[in-house]
């Protein structure tokens, strides 16, 4: 399995545009600038998939050899998208992609909805392309080309602002664990981390890399840092002070935090206490194979 990070922070990215805190300004000064969430996942290095398709895609795509198009053609070894939530940091990059010939994309009915009905990225990716579309529903494997299966499992709730008008449900926010078929490498994206339910438990046992939600360090960093008065969990995220506990129960898998707020400082600096947990934060670009 061959997994390539093309993002690592949350919307807006780092720098974002209209912000001027801490980690914005040090981003703009030093030239360390992230782009926003998204993951690319082969099972044979041949069919590739993405996890999620944020606004940066087509600056991420032209910066991944493995998705380049073979010379003379207008193929690309990109074959569909898998989704973990409705929100548009996620799934913007979909209208980048109206150019490919065809594109399989996965989401749940929450999400397939929303994206239909309350934001219509399905009708106008439709006008330009063939877009298949299917349902996935937590704790049934789907099969991907590559020999790559990916179980989704629920996060959370948590609808995004334009869909605040649709009906609650609990499959607004999935995660996936990937396996090869056959083989034991196992890897699990979760960037839109609620809580640590029993779904999490399971999830992460035995898997050899989990790419953790990082968008928060403390449950009160946007008012101690702009003033703001939203905390974490409301805003459907774990800090990663709360986060840490749990992978001491989990012992054995390589952790790396994604989805970093533009307001989180582990953007510059890992803690002790990240690296005494095993864990580290993801950089764009990273390639891992396992």
């Amino acid at each position: 399995m061959k997994i390539r990070i093309l993002g690592t922070t949350a919307g807006g990215g780092l720098p974002q545009w209209n912000c001027g805190c801490t980690e914005c300004t040090a981003a703009r000064r030093t030239g360390s600038a992230r782009h926003q969430d998204c993951l690319a996942v082969s099972g044979d290095g041949r069919a590739w998939y993405l996890v999620n398709a944020s606004p940066d895609l087509r600056t991420q795509l032209l910066a991944t050899p493995e998705l380049a198009p073979a010379p003379g053609t207008r193929d690309t070894p990109l074959r569909g998208a898998l989704l973990t939530s409705a929100e548009l940091d996620h799934t913007l990059g979909l209208l980048t992609l109206r150019e490919a010939a065809g594109l399989t994309i996965h989401a749940t009915a929450a999400v397939r909805h929303a994206l239909h009905h309350a934001f219509p990225a399905g009708p106008l990716l439709a006008a330009y392309t063939t877009a298949d579309w299917h349902t996935v529903t937590p704790g049934k494997p789907v099969h991907l080309d590559g020999g790559l299966n990916a179980e989704p499992f629920a996060l959370g709730g948590k609808r995004p602002r334009y869909a605040a008008d649709l009906p609650d449900g609990p499959d607004w926010v999935t995660g996936y664990r990937f396996t090869e078929e056959g083989g034991a490498a196992c890897a699990v994206y979760a960037p839109g981390l609620a809580d640590w339910t029993p779904a999490m438990d399971r999830a992460v046992a035995g898997a050899d890399l989990v790419l953790l939600d990082g968008t928060f360090a403390t449950p009160d960093e946007l008012a101690a840092r702009t003033a703001g008065a939203r905390r974490s969990p409301g805003m459907g995220h774990l800090a990663v002070r709360d986060s840490l506990p749990h992978l001491a129960r989990h012992p054995g898998p390589r952790y790396l935090y994604t989805h970093l707020n533009n307001t989180n400082p582990l953007a510059r600096d890992t803690p002790p206490e990240l690296t005494a947990a095993g864990a580290a934060v993801a950089e764009d670009g990273l390639l891992i194979e396992l």
